[in-house]
């Protein structure tokens, strides 16, 4: 996970503000327990005369090092517009107080309630605050909203969710998401047992950094232990109850994102005056990034920000509520640096401009008509997934699907005719199907595809459902085998052009590794076909308004802070077969550069290798590994934090392991491993 500024020649670089702007480091918010969150401000030199409105922005991800580059490009552009832009390490990161026992514990959510109280009691401050976050910034920035705090008077979410367990690193459709469940747990595993800074905090950066390398948990083992949507999930879910949210939400995400789904139950379930953007985008701010085309995304906040903290008229909420960009058909790439396409305008969402258009399934084919019964076999076959690219894309190289002919062969594929006339898609495909399963455990993976009229095969959505959740991912039902189902998959939401001339393809399976964590046996699903077994698209009819949306202005930043490069960063991603053995590997290794800032003097660097392994007819070998090593000092002060995360299954229970080492100039100062067994819940 790179916190980097990509260069671009598209973005413009402000130096001269409206307002000259002050730098405040090393600013101690005190708790009522006693403990202080660390916070860097951005603020007019002429704040203390004539109080600002300010942006809070609130995540673990430490602003002194890790972040800093990010931070410096945004929170001064900010205050150079008349705000107090305050950047703080939640409770347990960087060089703020504690241990960070979970994500979007009530702690967090009653922390930034003080740190709001603090805001508004401060003489630079004329008590009105907006939240901006991505991702555990903009997660935590609904939960939040929703305390209603009265001083915190609209959000800016960007890559975030409204619902835990349906859109999140954990589970998707109910199965385990192996991908990312071990991977972001061994992320965060590392980065909270990073320490404090000794020049911050003083001598009692050791004592603090060894409790934390001892007591802060490898959250794996508390989300293993929920394979269900129950109340763990639910808190900070801000979907429970959408009426606790009263003020303006923006919401912000990208088609490459892992989070676009949320963007439109947003809309959907929040007040009238909420928006939604979704662009072409990785898992970032639309102003830094790819692919393109980045917009000018902080011009986009200020009049967000000048509306409902200044009062001022932007004209921002005369615009449409949702505005998408519709992505033109492309090749199969594992990289993209453009998406070319067009800005398109819907007043509400649900769009009086979508409706459905169904294709029904028969043996090979999509029909637009329905078709007589018939029984198909769909047979498992584990190594099927290795080329669906990354669940969530940060936007590094090699993150996208590959060509899908690669994965077609190991499922079971329906193509239509060449399609008659240009359409272009916006919202959610969903899969309908009535089934049976040999085995009372199983999951159905849907991938949908565009074929080119030269072969290529393009990923354009997909989704997946553990079929024991079929009712409820709260209270989940083994199935009866041979019993036929009629189940629905919600696919991922999409904005697509698919051009005349060009098919479309749907593939089933019921696997798709290491997306979805296996079922315990090898299963064979029965599609029967006909009325009820179809695919249903959300087609998209052009808008008069459409020709005036999206004129957005280029993208613009502050200064990027400089910093000198130690080493650069490299990604590799491979996929290997051993054929005696009949092993597939996935080793995904991302070497994510070395820096030091010369404001302060920090070094800090991360390697990380995630290794994904399955043997063919055998469920039961799935394996993830993950490992990092992460740097952080300052000249003679140096320290290193290696890990190693594992995950394995037999047919009853889970298996995860831990090791912790930690090294102060090279020296061991620490080493510590973690063992837990978890029975597995219908999964």
């Amino acid at each position: 996970m790179v916190f980097n500024i990509k260069d671009s020649k598209e973005r413009k670089i402000i130096r001269d503000f409206p307002n000259k702007v002050q730098k405040i480091d090393h600013v101690w918010i005190p708790m009522s327990d006693g403990k202080k969150l660390a916070a860097t401000i951005w603020l007019p030199e002429d704040a203390e005369e004539h109080p600002v409105p300010a942006i809070l922005e609130y995540i673990p991800y430490r602003k002194n090092d890790f972040t800093a580059i990010r931070d410096s490009v945004r929170h001064p552009y900010f205050a150079g517009h008349g705000y107090a832009s305050i950047r703080v390490d939640i409770r347990g990161s960087g060089d703020s107080d504690g241990i960070l026992q979970d994500e979007y514990l009530k702690q967090e959510q009653d922390d930034a309630l003080e740190v709001l109280d603090w805001i508004v009691a401060q003489s630079w401050s004329t008590g009105s605050i907006g939240m901006i976050g991505k991702s555990w910034g903009g997660f935590n920035s609904l939960q939040v909203a929703a305390r209603q705090h009265p001083a915190l008077k609209s959000i800016i979410t960007l890559c975030s969710t409204d619902d835990r367990y349906a859109d999140d690193v954990h589970y998707r459709g109910g199965n385990v998401l192996a991908s990312d469940m071990l991977w972001w747990a061994s992320t965060m595993f590392a980065y909270n047992a990073r320490p404090q800074d000794p020049n911050v905090v003083g001598e009692g950066w050791r004592k603090n950094w060894l409790e934390r390398l001892e007591h802060t948990p490898p959250f794996v083992e508390e989300w293993m232990r929920h394979q269900r949507r129950d109340g763990y999930w639910k808190h900070g879910s801000v979907c429970e109850d959408f009426s606790a949210i009263d003020i303006p939400v923006f919401a912000v995400s990208g088609w490459q994102d892992g989070y676009t789904d949320a963007v439109f139950r947003i809309l959907q379930n929040l007040p009238g005056q909420s928006k939604g953007l979704i662009g072409p985008w990785a898992h970032e701010y639309p102003e830094v990034a790819t692919p393109e085309p980045a917009i000018g995304f902080l011009q986009e906040c200020l009049r967000w920000w000048d509306h409902w903290l200044k009062g001022k008229n932007t004209g921002i909420m005369e615009e449409p509520k949702l505005i998408t960009w519709i992505q033109d058909s492309e090749l199969p790439q594992v990289t993209y640096d453009e998406r070319p396409g067009k800005w398109v305008a819907d007043n509400c969402w649900p769009a009086k401009s979508v409706e459905d258009t169904s294709f029904w399934l028969t043996e090979g084919r999509l029909t637009k008509d329905s078709t007589a019964s018939q029984k198909l076999v769909v047979s498992s076959v584990q190594q099927h997934g290795l080329y669906a690219g990354v669940f969530c894309p940060f936007g590094q190289p090699g993150d996208l699907p590959g060509d899908q002919r690669l994965e077609n062969s190991k499922s079971v594929l329906f193509t239509s005719d060449p399609i008659e006339e240009t359409i272009e898609l916006l919202g959610h495909p969903i899969f309908h199907a009535e089934l049976s399963s040999d085995q009372e455990d199983a999951l159905l993976a849907v991938r949908l595809s565009v074929k080119a009229p030269t072969g290529e095969s393009t990923l354009i959505s997909w989704g997946m459902l553990n079929l024991t959740h079929r009712d409820s991912h709260e209270h989940p039902e083994k199935l009866v085998p041979e019993k036929t189902y009629k189940i629905e998959v919600q696919l991922d939401s999409l904005g697509q052009q698919i051009p005349k001339g060009h098919r479309l393809e749907v593939a089933v399976s019921p696997t798709y590794w290491p997306q979805a964590w296996p079922s315990p046996k090898p299963v064979t699903l029965t599609l029967h076909t006909g009325e009820e077994t179809r695919l249903t698209l959300p087609v998209r009819t052009p808008q008069a308004e459409d020709e005036d949306c999206g004129h957005f202005g280029p993208p613009e930043t502050a200064e990027v802070m400089e910093r000198d490069i130690i080493r650069k960063e490299e990604r590799t991603r491979n996929v290997s077969h051993d054929l005696i053995s009949g092993v597939w590997t996935l080793e995904d290794y991302s070497d994510e550069g070395e820096r030091r800032l010369p404001e302060n003097g920090m070094q800090y660097g991360s390697i990380n290798k995630n290794t994904y392994t399955i043997k063919e007819d055998d469920p039961l070998s799935a394996k993830v590994q993950c490992e990092w090593e992460l740097k952080v000092g300052r000249g003679e002060w140096q320290t290193k934090l290696v890990t190693y995360s594992e995950m394995t299954s037999d047919a009853t229970n889970f298996y995860l392991i831990n090791t912790m080492t930690a090294y102060e100039n090279e020296e061991k100062v620490f080493h510590k491993k973690w063992e837990t067994k978890i029975r597995r819940d219908h999964v």
